[in-house]
């Protein structure tokens, strides 16, 4: 349990929700301001909440983001939160990038997702909710107008509405019985923070090249993420490579944009699947978050929807009404479906499509770079979708 003293227990909680990651927590703090009990399982232990480790993922916030972190209080817990100035793209064989710009206007902020999670937890513990550390969901079923959780360590929790908050493979989903269909791209994203001689000025490069993907986006001073992406075949040669082969490697793949680069910390690498669950609810039951949709990450948008998400269900849940009814839950479903579905579907279009490497599709690539580097309504449209999606 998490170290707040109290002077009496909690309530009995009107919404449980399983998974203390930024979603969970972060919609935890939401439905407080809204007035509701609540308490979350976590199977982890509050310690590693408190202080994650860095696991190397930059997340990019949207102005909307941003705002509804600012409301729940997360957005000034931030630190280190570096300015998205303008993005471009190219392709293998075009030596002109794509620019993306927001008219005197950042598109958006980069935050360490170790900084989100810490901010969240902290939101949370701030307020007083409810956490249960240390509880591996086993069991779900429904009973008399409740939703009822069992851990391995034995105990029962019960609520008029349960929320599987617990990440793209949730257990919990598969517990209540809901499919999900998981799209395995082949690859894997290998995250390498690196410093460099050039100032990156606040742009995010994506550059699809032949056989791999570079994305460079800016950390504050003289720091990129550098987030390769390869074929899993490809990974034992990356893993082979000291820090100076691997920086030759990526300097050599961005063309000297940045000058003189070197490895400036751990590697991570994370396999590429995208998830879409077959229903967001079900009686006595939401799923946000990666529960819900797990997208690729080359278009930054797989937190921004868990934001959406709970933006969408914490505004359909009234103090003084049953939080499990299923009008509410369908009117979120039906929203958030809405919402993530054209993302979801245009993000797997567009990566087979820059990521398909035969000859054909490379020329006809750089042919759309091109016609839309000339196309200044299409940039602008492209634009305010990044900035406020």
């Amino acid at each position: 349990m998490h170290s707040l003293a109290r002077t009496s227990p909690p309530p009995p909680p009107q919404v449980l929700i399983c998974g203390a990651g930024p979603a969970g927590l972060a919609l935890a703090c939401a439905l407080h301001d809204r007035g509701l009990a609540v308490r979350v399982l976590e199977q982890g232990d509050a310690a590693t909440l408190a202080a994650p480790g860095d696991d190397g993922r930059e997340i990019a916030l949207t102005h909307r983001s941003r705002r509804l972190l600012e409301r729940l209080g997360l957005w000034q817990r931030l630190s280190d939160v570096a300015p998205l100035r303008r993005a471009s793209v190219r392709s293998s064989g075009s030596r002109t990038p794509l620019p993306f710009e927001a008219g005197g206007q950042d598109l958006g902020w980069l935050v360490a997702n170790h900084r989100l999670r810490a901010a969240a937890w902290a939101g949370a513990q701030q307020r007083g909710i409810d956490i249960r550390c240390g509880q591996v969901v086993v069991g779900f079923e429904r009973r008399d107008g409740t939703a009822c959780v069992d851990t391995r360590a034995g105990e029962r929790h019960a609520a008029p509405l349960v929320v599987a908050a617990d990440s793209r493979f949730s257990p919990l989903r598969r517990l209540a019985g809901i499919g999900a269909c998981h799209h395995d791209f082949g690859r894997s994203a290998l995250l390498v923070p690196m410093s460099h001689e050039r100032d990156h000025d606040g742009v995010a490069q994506e550059c699809f090249l032949a056989g791999h993907t570079l994305a460079l986006l800016p950390k504050t001073g003289r720091r990129t993420s550098a987030v390769w992406t390869v074929a899993n075949a490809e990974l034992p040669r990356l893993a082979a490579m000291d820090d100076v082969e691997l920086a030759l490697a990526i300097e050599a793949a961005a063309e000297g944009r940045l000058g003189p680069m070197r490895v400036d910390g751990a590697r991570h690498v994370y396999p590429l699947v995208a998830v879409w669950a077959e229903r967001f609810v079900a009686p006595r039951l939401a799923l946000i978050g990666d529960a819900a949709v797990g997208m690729h990450p080359v278009t930054a948008h797989g937190y921004n929807l868990g934001l959406y998400g709970i933006e969408a269900l914490s505004r359909r849940l009234e103090p003084g009404c049953d939080p499990g009814g299923m009008d509410a839950l369908l009117a979120f479903e039906a929203e958030h479906r809405r919402a993530a579905g054209p993302l979801y579907a245009g993000t797997n279009a567009l990566v087979r499509f820059f990521t398909d490497d035969r000859a054909p599709v490379l020329a006809l690539r750089r042919a759309v770079i091109d016609v839309a580097r000339h196309l200044p309504p299409l940039r602008a449209a492209i634009t305010r979708r990044l900035v406020d999606a």
